[in-house]
């Protein structure tokens, strides 16, 4: 009778220990399920800001259909779409959002996302000579060739913010820019920098103080290419 009351009593103590610590080890799991799913995410919005970026790099003032930012090149090419009618632009007349091609092939990358709930925005920076004024169109070359000084380099905005040092007060939503960003046109040996963001909702929100929207933000910048 001792042994079967021992047995009894461990069982018992075996539940209410199962039954405490069971529901813990459960909330622990899916915070590594949710955290595992942020980083993975994160890393898919990295990848579409680096495909954005790839693609608006090579696709320079010298390519037949240029992604372009709000400001063209000083001497554009005989074939360039000025300004509003870029063939692949910031505000082009007609199309559902900014740069539609370099957008949908960076939305393509985006694997396990909801691609069309990515958001992109883009500027462009380039050098100027030293003292140009501020309006001044950032299209010279990093060294003055005919003088051997540096020129300054000035870093385009997006929302009047530079996306590089400040992209966590960014917003996430498209047409972010205005010609008062970009600080150079697409011209080869300038900088284009791409910003993109997406609003996630996470399982368990709520729960293990899981907020109810987390936005995954990236940067990427790129030098432009002259096409071949």
């Amino acid at each position: 009778m001792r042994r079967r009351g021992s047995r009894r009593k461990s069982h018992g103590q075996a539940l209410v220990e199962f039954a405490l610590v069971f529901p813990i080890a459960l909330l622990l799991i899916l915070g590594l399920i949710v955290l595992g799913l942020y980083v993975f995410y994160q890393q898919e919005v990295t990848n579409v800001a680096r495909e954005a970026s790839r693609y608006a790099s090579i696709h320079s003032s010298t390519s037949p259909c240029p992604t372009a930012s709000w400001r063209d090149p000083q001497a554009p090419g005989y074939n360039y779409p000025l300004y509003p009618f870029h063939c692949d632009g910031p505000n082009r007349p007609g199309d559902p959002y900014p740069w539609p091609r370099m957008t949908e092939k960076a939305r393509s990358s985006a694997w396990g996302l909801e691609a069309s709930k990515v958001i992109l925005n883009a500027c462009w920076s380039g050098y100027v000579r030293p003292g140009s004024a501020p309006g001044t169109l950032a299209d010279e070359l990093p060294i003055d060739p005919s003088s051997g000084v540096p020129n300054s380099f000035r870093q385009c905005t997006i929302d009047g913010v530079d996306p590089v040092s400040g992209a966590g007060g960014l917003d996430c939503r498209s047409r972010m820019t205005s010609a008062t960003d970009d600080r150079s046109s697409d011209k080869p040996g300038n900088q284009v920098t791409v910003y993109a963001c997406y609003r996630w909702t996470p399982p368990l929100a709520g729960l293990l103080m899981i907020p109810s929207q987390i936005t995954l933000r990236a940067v990427i910048t790129e030098v432009i290419q002259r096409q071949q």
